[in-house]
């Protein structure tokens, strides 16, 4: 991905302090007759050397000021140092967010799923690379139509899963995908697709009422990792506004795999799709955090 040198550095403001040439990732600032200047356009646009400046004397101009301005609150701009935030409750906010199947009719509001969008953006990102992409559908019409593409997919799927011999000549090249997926979705996607047939009963989106799609453009360094950091947030800035969330990986699944479904929402083919995220008001009250499954850690001391 090409870069470009956007960082300016006011002369008259620069006090020559150096901090600025000691957090840039690139090395592109350095002291020069005693001044911060702008030594080779490598910049990545993180802007740490704009965030440290005491002075205020750096600007990054291709960072935008629209995408740090919420509009259902305002934010704290202040930088919050190391050690400064009450830990208990960040792991009861971590702790309480909880997959959401059960949301009541009511719409969610534009201005949230934008600001959610706002939130997700402010998680790192590879190289500063910030080439997610984010497709709202907010409103419960919008999902219904999504829904009948997603569900022609797995059809497909069970009618190919559904052929024995297939399954295990797949599975004698190496190829036991298929068998995986049957013994472990194909009867959960049969029963679940007959209810919707005949019933309408949500089982995908579960009745959410909007739902953001998190993707990546071209040129990201590690797009995957970057698309489900920037989806975290999202489910925490979510649950702290008081809206539930489940991450759709069936719906994933279908547009990884059929590209055309992408292009029913308007996601560009050459954008991979890495979470979908229903959003409603929740119908579900909890009562304690639960516990997790045992976690494996190691050490490694050379």
């Amino acid at each position: 991905m090409q870069r470009e040198n956007l960082v300016t550095i006011n002369q008259e403001r620069c006090t020559g302090c150096g901090l600025c040439t000691t957090v840039c990732p690139s090395r592109c600032i350095a002291l020069v007759g005693g001044k911060a200047r702008v030594i080779a356009p490598d910049s990545i646009s993180c802007g740490h050397c704009e965030a440290i400046c005491p002075a205020q004397a750096i600007r990054v101009e291709n960072l935008d000021d629209a995408a740090g301005a919420f509009a259902t609150f305002t934010p704290d701009t202040g930088w919050m140092p190391p050690g400064r935030f009450n830990t208990q409750q960040l792991v009861r906010l971590m702790a309480s967010q909880r997959s959401c199947r059960n949301y009541s009719t009511t719409p969610v509001e534009r201005d949230l799923l934008e600001d959610l969008v706002k939130i997700g953006i402010t998680a790192p990102s590879g190289t500063s690379s910030q080439r997610w992409a984010f497709t709202i559908l907010p409103t419960r019409a919008s999902l219904e139509a999504l829904t009948p593409h997603i569900v022609s997919f797995f059809r497909s799927l069970n009618r190919l899963a559904s052929i024995a011999p297939l399954r295990a000549a797949l599975k004698l090249l190496g190829k036991g995908e298929l068998d995986e997926y049957y013994r472990r979705y194909y009867q959960k996607i049969h029963d679940g697709i007959a209810e919707w047939e005949k019933t309408g009963e949500d089982r995908l989106f579960h009745g959410a009422s909007a739902a953001i799609i998190v993707s990546s453009r071209p040129g990201a360094s590690c797009p995957a990792e970057d698309a489900l950091l920037a989806t975290q947030n999202i489910l925490l800035g979510a649950h702290s506004m008081g809206l539930g969330t489940c991450l759709i990986g069936f719906a994933v699944a279908a547009m990884q795999k059929a590209p055309k479904i992408k292009k029913v929402v308007g996601i560009p083919a050459e954008e991979p799709v890495y979470a979908v995220i229903a959003i409603g008001h929740p119908e579900e009250t909890y009562r304690v955090v639960t516990r997790r499954k045992p976690v494996t850690i190691r050490y490694f001391e050379g």
